[in-house]
Order: C-alpha cells, then sequence, then structure tokens
C-alpha cells in the first residue's frame, strides 16, 4: 500500500507540474506573439493552448485512475489513463492542423516578423521550463510506469523540439530569412501531427489488451520454472492496465502433492516474478502433471 500511495504521489506531482508549465508557456507566448506576429510563435502559443486542455484532462484522468479496485472495477481504474491519451493524440493533432493551415496562409501572404526578442526571450524559458519538466516526468514514468504521464512526456519532448525549431525560425527571420518562420511552423506542425498517432497507438494497444512485449513474458515464464519442485509453466496471458500489469498462467505440478503443497508452490512461483516485475499481479492455475501429459496428447 505505501507503494501504491507514493506512485499517487508523483503521479498527481507530475500532472501539476505538467498543468503549471503549460499556463506559464499560454501567457508568455501570448505576450510574445502579440508584439511579434510570429506564425511559429503562434504555433508555439497554439500548442501550449492545447497543453493546457490536455494536462488539465490529463490531471483528472489520472485522479481517477489511481483509485483503488471497488466492487464496480475489480481491476481498478487504470485504463482511464489510456482514454486520457487518446483525448491527448486528438487535442495535438487538432493543434497540429491549426498551425500547418496558417503557416501555409503565412506562405502565401508573407509577413515581417516584428519585434523578435520578445519571441526569443519566451523560447528560451520555453525550452528551460519544458526540459525541467521532462526530467520530472521522465523520473516519474520510471517509478510508476504511467501510461498517461508517458503520454504527455511525449507530448513535451514533441514541445521541446517546437521550441527549439521556433527559436531558430526567430534567430533566422533577424537575419532576414523571413520565409524561414512559415517553413519551420508547417515542420513543426508535421511533427505535431506525428506525435499524436504515436500517442494514440500507445493508449489503442492498452485498451485492446495488447500482450507485454515478448521477451517480457518470456522472462516470467523463465522465472516460474526456475522454482524448485515446479515442472513446468504454458499459456501465459498478460495484459496492462495504468501502472499495473496483469499476469495469469498454468503452473505444471507433480500430481501426488497435497494442496497445501500445491499451493506454496503457487505463492513461490508468484513471488519469483513480482520480485523482478514488482508492477505485476499475478494468477496462476495449477495443472497436475498427469492432466498436461493428456492435453498434450489430446
Amino acid at each position: 500500500m505505501l507503494k501504491y500511495a507514493s506512485h499517487s504521489h508523483l503521479m498527481r506531482l507530475a500532472t501539476f507540474a505538467s498543468l503549471g508549465v503549460a499556463i506559464t508557456l499560454v501567457v508568455a507566448k501570448a505576450i510574445a506573439w502579440w508584439f511579434s506576429g510570429s506564425v511559429s510563435l503562434l504555433a508555439g502559443l497554439t500548442d501550449s493552448l492545447l497543453d493546457g486542455a490536455a494536462s488539465f484532462l490529463n490531471l483528472l484522468a489520472v485522479h481517477y485512475a489511481i483509485r483503488p479496485a471497488d466492487d464496480d472495477h475489480r481491476y481498478g481504474h487504470g485504463k482511464a489513463e489510456s482514454l486520457s491519451g487518446l483525448a491527448q493524440a486528438l487535442f495535438i493533432a487538432v493543434s497540429a492542423l491549426l498551425v500547418g493551415t496558417q503557416a501555409i496562409d503565412r506562405l502565401q501572404h508573407p509577413q515581417p516578423v516584428e519585434a523578435a526578442g520578445w519571441g526569443i526571450a519566451v523560447m528560451v524559458l520555453s525550452l528551460a521550463l519544458t526540459a525541467a519538466l521532462l526530467m520530472v516526468q521522465g523520473h516519474v514514468v520510471k517509478i510508476t510506469g504511467s501510461n498517461a504521464i508517458r503520454a504527455d512526456s511525449l507530448h513535451y519532448r514533441s514541445d521541446l523540439l517546437l521550441n527549439g525549431s521556433i527559436l531558430v525560425a526567430l534567430l533566422l527571420a533577424q537575419f532576414g530569412w523571413q520565409q524561414m518562420d512559415a517553413i519551420f511552423g508547417l515542420g513543426i506542425a508535421l511533427y505535431i501531427l506525428w506525435s499524436s498517432f504515436q500517442i494514440a497507438r500507445e493508449s489503442v494497444a492498452v485498451l485492446m489488451d495488447e500482450e507485454l512485449p515478448p521477451d517480457v513474458s518470456t522472462r516470467m515464464l523463465e522465472l516460474v520454472r526456475e522454482v524448485p519442485g515446479v515442472l513446468g509453466a504454458h499459456d501465459l496471458r498478460t495484459r496492462i492496465s495504468g501502472t499495473h500489469w496483469f499476469v495469469q498462467l498454468h503452473l505444471e505440478l507433480p500430481g501426488e502433492l497435497t494442496l497445501s503443497k500445491a499451493h506454496l508452490l503457487c505463492d513461490e512461483a508468484v513471488l519469483a516474478i513480482h520480485k523482478e516485475f514488482p508492477r505485476a499481479e499475478v494468477l496462476v492455475h495449477a495443472d497436475p502433471q498427469e492432466v498436461v501429459g493428456k492435453e498434450t496428447i489430446s
């Protein structure tokens, strides 16, 4: 329980940090865009506005996802994280389309970038805040494995590239390369759109109960087969829900074992997996060896 309480605290911290960064950058970019008229800055502002909406939605989703299992949700509420990931993907795709449309219009109707100094200062601030947020999110994902925080982190990694590109575009505009502002805006829009597809793909994989990577499943089978007294294991199934991995497998045991001894071996198999994969919740079904042999023959 202490471990899950710590995970919940970290996930809440990451969501509040994300929302705080998004709000700060919206205000800063809005001021800089108002003075400069840069389409790249407008791209950054649009993205930050949607970041704020996505971060707020993510905060609500994580708050719901970390609730313990109840009578109506015996496997917990973890998939709320993946639903949030899909919503974030939609937000990001919309921002990409808005930015791309504005960039194409600016290519057709060029306008000078004014007061670029404001934009440059804001983009340096954006890079610093985004980098700090990514460090926090990376730490939280490493400890909790949260799908929602991972999706948000992917989102902000694309923002890091976006903000860096805007900074370069503004610097080039200072030297007379005005169209580079719109060209960078279009490139950023395409990258943001690609990021939205990545987030959506990961979220759908969890919602569709996609298996854990094959090397993880293979390792789990190796661990239980190494337990003294276990003859073998088969039919391992896995799925993900939030920060939890749900694992089911059949354990092959000698048929003459007492129920108590068989139960003890099942517990040892569960512990063997849990030691290496602490996020796994394991359910074991014991099969007598002679029954497994008959199934193989048939």
